[in-house]
């Protein structure tokens, strides 16, 4: 007779399908209300626009019924939220007096990357599999950062080399090379970590590496600069290196990698400060935005925000658009004087919610990889809303990096929903019943006495 194991990990999708309907009902109301507030009537394209939405995200928790039953119910939930909301607000920002059409574009990179995200649900089974491809991830990640760089299909946008283009269409490779190389990242620490907690000697009290294992900090940060000074892309250049020293960080627990990172990270800021005059002019508007004779995007957004005050003007009646690239580089802003000071920190709160279930599928994973791998994605994740809420909020200088999710670019949205879509097969390994182990087969052939004097 077969008994069923009571202490077994429900697979909470129901939990998930509640969620998810009550993700995607906030997204239509928003998006109605849009409507509403502009044109005092419903959006035409109500039905088309948001049952598609609607049909992707639901068809999305039906492979999670299939293919990762176990995985962590509320990613898929959070994350449908986070990118109706985009979706609504460029919507909202294409209904401004000459804005872009830019919505339906949108819907369709969110469908091209659930379809990414449902394939690599499909195609890895198991996450551990991609240790295998080790450095075949690290090289093609390395190339796809470099490809801006050649002279035919490389493009320069807003002073950044960080796009390819083939007749009418752009694509931001660094996004994809972001997952390749964090994948890279995991398995070489998981495989050299022992050698790199090693302590040579002290200073300052301070337990500091061995001078032989200085070298991948250095080729990290060297490759940081690269990026900085041939693609002119401080965003990316400071996402890779931070996420190269927090990996390292978690790998050996040593503070002084961290120690050793910052100083290199302001070492490289101030050479490049130097050096390049766009970056000069980064720190000057970061300094005093206000300034005449330089841009005033970063005051713009300030003024917005400063408009939307603690609750926000309301979807449809604030004034967006008056920003430059309010629908990507400075959706926050847009966001802020909309929805308020409150709105905003619900969607903080909702990013911080995406990097703790992602923390918590790498503490809860039964392998090294998987830890290193989940904590990497979830503080990429971290790293980058920082960075963007950091630059139109003066913390520090602005980047040009998108908003995960929220801004308008399909590249940033495909490469985003198959993080997610890691951390979705990551969780699902790691709450997954253990197979029972088989007992050995006995053999059945009769026995035989034997004497021994």
């Amino acid at each position: 007779m077969s008994t069923v194991d009571a202490t077994a990990p429900k697979t909470r999708r129901n939990t998930e399908l509640v969620l998810l309907i009550v993700a995607v009902a906030i997204v239509l109301v928003a998006y109605a209300n849009v409507g509403l507030a502009i044109d005092n009537a419903l959006p035409v394209d109500l039905v088309t626009l948001g049952g598609g939405f609607a049909v992707v995200a639901f068809a999305f928790h039906l492979v999670l019924r299939w293919k990762a039953p176990y995985a962590d119910p509320v990613l898929l939930p959070i994350v449908t939220l986070l990118n109706g909301l985009g979706l609504v607000m460029v919507h909202r920002i294409d209904l401004s007096p000459g804005g872009p059409n830019a919505a339906p574009k949108q819907l369709m990179w969110t469908a091209v990357g659930v379809i990414a995200a449902v394939a690599l649900l499909f195609v890895v089974p198991d996450h551990r599999r991609l240790r295998r491809y080790t450095f075949s991830f690290g090289l093609a990640g390395f190339v796809l950062l470099l490809t801006p760089l050649l002279p035919l299909i490389g493009k320069n946008i807003n002073g950044s080399r960080v796009w390819i283009g083939f007749g009418g269409f752009s694509f931001q490779p660094s996004e994809i090379a972001k997952i390749l190389i964090t994948i890279f990242f995991a398995s070489y620490l998981v495989q050299t970590r022992d050698a790199l907690s090693l302590v040579g000697r002290r200073m300052l009290g301070l337990p500091l590496p061995r001078a032989r294992d200085m070298g991948p900090i250095m080729i990290a940060w060297l490759a940081s600069l690269g990026v900085l000074v041939f693609e002119s892309d401080l965003g990316t250049s400071l996402l890779f290196f931070g996420l190269f020293v927090g990996m390292l960080y978690v790998a050996t627990e040593r503070r002084s990698w961290i120690i050793i990172g910052l100083g290199l990270f302001l070492a490289g800021s101030y050479l490049a400060y130097l050096l390049f005059a766009h970056f000069q002019e980064r720190v000057s508007l970061w300094l005093d935005p206000f300034q005449p004779g330089l841009s005033d995007q970063i005051a713009k957004g300030l003024m917005g925000m400063a408009a939307g005050g603690m609750f926000g003007t309301g979807l449809g009646q604030g004034h967006p658009e008056l920003t430059y690239f309010a629908n990507s580089d400075f959706i926050i802003p847009s966001f802020g004087e909309e929805l308020g000071l409150v709105g905003l920190f619900a969607i903080l709160m909702l990013y911080g919610l995406i990097v703790e279930r992602g923390l918590r599928a790498g503490i809860a994973s039964r392998d090294g990889f998987g830890k290193l791998l989940a904590t990497g994605l979830a503080f990429s994740m971290a790293l980058q809303v920082f960075v963007v809420v950091g630059g139109v909020t003066r913390v520090i200088p602005l980047t040009g990096l998108t908003t995960p999710f929220l801004s308008a670019g399909g590249s940033s949205l495909l490469a985003n929903w198959v993080i997610v879509a890691l951390l979705l097969r990551i969780s699902d390994q790691a709450r997954r019943p253990s197979e029972p182990e088989r007992p050995e087969r006995l053999s059945t052939d009769d026995t035989q006495v034997v004497k021994t004097r």
